[in-house]
C-alpha cells in the first residue's frame, strides 16, 4: 500500500504542529516541513518536529537548487530523513545532494516540479536517488494540471519509488497509488480541513481500500465545472483569489440574500432605454447572467415584467449599471437582481445600443463569456481567459478560511492564528 505523506506547506510553526498532531493521530506516515514553512521558520522546524515525532520519517522539502552538499547537511544534522532537490538544479547539484545524504545519513528526493519534457526528465535517471518526486505546482493546479501522464512514464522505466505530490485528495489518492505511486502527499485536503484528524483517516481508508471516496472541497475544477465550484464561493472568496480586485462599484443587491453565477450576456444601452436589455432574454441561453451598462442613471430599463421573461428562460441572473423599478414585486422573485439605481421612472424602448459588446462599468471591463459572481457583498467579473485558475484559486480562499474558523472555534483568535505581529511590515 502507498504511504501518506502530510505537506505541512505553513508559514508558522505552532499551527504547523498542530496539523501535524491531528494528522499523525488520523495515521498519516510522513511528515513533510513544506517549503514555505522552512522558508518563514527555518530548520528550526524540521528541528520541532523531529523532537516531538520521533517515530515519524520527517521530509525537509528544501528544494534546493545550488550548494546541494550544505544545504543536505544542514537539513540531516536538523533532523531531516529525507531533503528533497530539484531537477532544475542540475545533474551537478543533484550528485552532490546524493554524495552528501550518504555522508549525513538523508535519502535523496529528486523533485521534477515544472518538468514535463521526459527527455529532459531521462538525464537524471541513472543517479543513485532514493525517490523520484512528481510534483504538479499549486500554481499548476490551478490551472487544472493533473500530472497522471509522466506518472505513468516514469513507472514504466525506473524502479526508484516514485513520489506523487499536487491537489490530491480523497477521490484522487489510491488513482496515483494504482498507477505506481509508492507515496502520495496530500497539503491542503488535511492542513485546511475543517477536522484535520478525521480527513487523514479518510484518505487513509481510501489508500487502504483502493477506493475513490468523495470530496466537498480540495476538488480543483477544469472548464467543464466551473459553475458547480463558483457555486460553492463567495464575491469576497473570489476578489482574495484576484488579488483584492475590485467590484463592479455601485452595483448592489436589489434581491438580498441571493448568491448568482453564470457567464456575462453583455448589454449596452442608454439610460431608460429597455429594448435591447429586453431582446437580450431571447438572445441568452439558460443560465447567463445578463451585464447592461444603461449609463448608470434614470429613467429604469428593467421591471417586474422583464424579471418574468428572464425567469421563464431560465437566466442566472441581472446586473444593471442602470436603473430598476418594480422592486417589491422583483424580491419576492427566485432570479438575483444587481442595479445601481432604483426609481419608479419607466422609461421607453427606443432600440439603441448592441448586445454581445464589451462592455465597462465604473473602470471594470466585461465581454460576453466572463463568469459573474454575485452576492450581498456586491458583483465580480472573472475573465473568461483566466476562469478556471481563479475559480481554483476562490476554493482555496475559502478552504484556508475553514480551516481558520475551526482554530477560532477551539480557542484561538484571529490575530493569533494569522501571527499578525509576525508578519506585520518592518519599518
Amino acid at each position: 500500500m502507498a504511504k501518506l505523506q502530510i505537506a505541512l506547506d505553513f508559514v508558522d510553526l505552532p499551527r504547523a504542529l498542530k496539523a501535524a498532531r491531528a494528522a499523525v493521530k488520523g495515521g498519516a506516515d510522513i511528515l513533510e516541513a513544506g517549503t514555505p514553512l522552512i522558508k518563514s521558520c527555518g530548520l528550526e522546524a524540521v528541528r520541532a518536529l523531529r523532537a516531538e515525532f520521533k517515530n515519524i520519517p520527517i521530509v525537509a522539502d528544501m528544494k534546493i537548487m545550488d550548494t546541494g552538499r550544505a544545504e543536505v547537511e544542514i537539513a540531516a544534522k536538523a533532523g531531516a530523513g529525507i531533503v528533497t532537490v530539484c531537477s532544475a538544479a542540475g545533474l551537478s547539484t543533484v550528485q552532490e545532494c546524493v554524495e552528501a545524504g550518504l555522508n549525513y545519513g538523508a535519502e535523496i528526493m529528486l523533485d521534477f516540479i515544472g518538468e514535463e519534457d521526459y527527455a529532459e526528465i531521462e538525464k537524471f535517471l541513472a543517479l543513485t536517488v532514493n525517490y523520484i518526486g512528481i510534483h504538479i505546482s499549486i500554481d499548476e493546479q490551478m490551472r487544472g494540471e493533473k500530472g497522471g501522464a509522466l506518472l505513468d512514464k516514469l513507472v514504466s522505466v525506473t524502479s526508484t519509488p516514485i513520489v506523487i505530490a499536487g491537489g490530491i485528495n480523497s477521490e484522487t489518492a489510491a488513482s496515483y497509488a494504482a498507477r505506481g505511486a509508492g507515496t502520495v502527499i496530500v497539503g491542503g485536503a488535511i492542513t485546511k480541513a475543517k477536522n484535520p484528524e478525521e480527513e487523514t483517516r479518510k484518505i487513509k481508508k481510501a489508500l487502504q481500500e483502493n477506493t475513490s471516496i468523495p470530496s466537498e472541497y480540495f476538488v480543483r475544477v477544469d472548464e467543464k465545472n466551473i459553475k458547480s465550484v463558483l457555486g460553492k464561493v463567495s464575491a469576497a472568496n473570489m476578489s482574495d483569489a484576484l488579488h483584492r480586485a475590485l467590484p463592479l462599484k455601485g452595483i448592489k443587491a436589489v434581491t438580498p440574500g441571493k448568491h448568482m453565477t453564470g457567464r456575462a450576456l453583455t448589454v449596452r444601452t442608454y439610460p431608460g432605454d429597455w429594448a435591447k436589455p429586453v431582446e437580450a432574454i431571447d438572445r441568452a441561453s439558460k443560465g447567463d447572467i445578463l451585464v447592461i451598462d444603461a449609463g448608470g442613471g434614470t429613467p429604469a430599463v428593467w421591471g417586474e415584467l422583464a424579471t418574468h421573461s428572464a425567469l421563464q428562460k431560465g437566466l442566472g441572473g441581472i446586473v444593471i449599471h442602470g436603473a430598476v423599478r418594480d422592486t417589491a414585486d422583483i424580491k419576492k422573485m427566485d432570479l438575483p437582481v444587481f442595479s445601481s439605481d432604483i426609481t419608479p421612472q419607466a422609461g421607453e424602448p427606443k432600440g439603441f445600443g448592441e448586445i454581445g459588446v464589451p462592455i465597462v462599468i465604473n473602470g471594470v471591463r466585461v465581454k460576453t463569456g466572463d463568469w459573474i459572481i454575485g452576492d450581498d457583498d456586491g458583483v465580480l467579473v472573472v475573465p473568461k481567459e483566466k476562469a478556471v485558475e481563479f475559480t481554483n484559486r476562490a476554493m482555496d480562499v475559502l478552504e484556508r478560511e475553514n480551516r481558520i474558523r475551526e482554530e477560532i472555534k477551539e480557542g484561538s483568535t484571529l490575530a493569533s492564528v494569522a501571527q499578525l505581529l509576525m508578519w506585520e511590515k518592518q519599518k
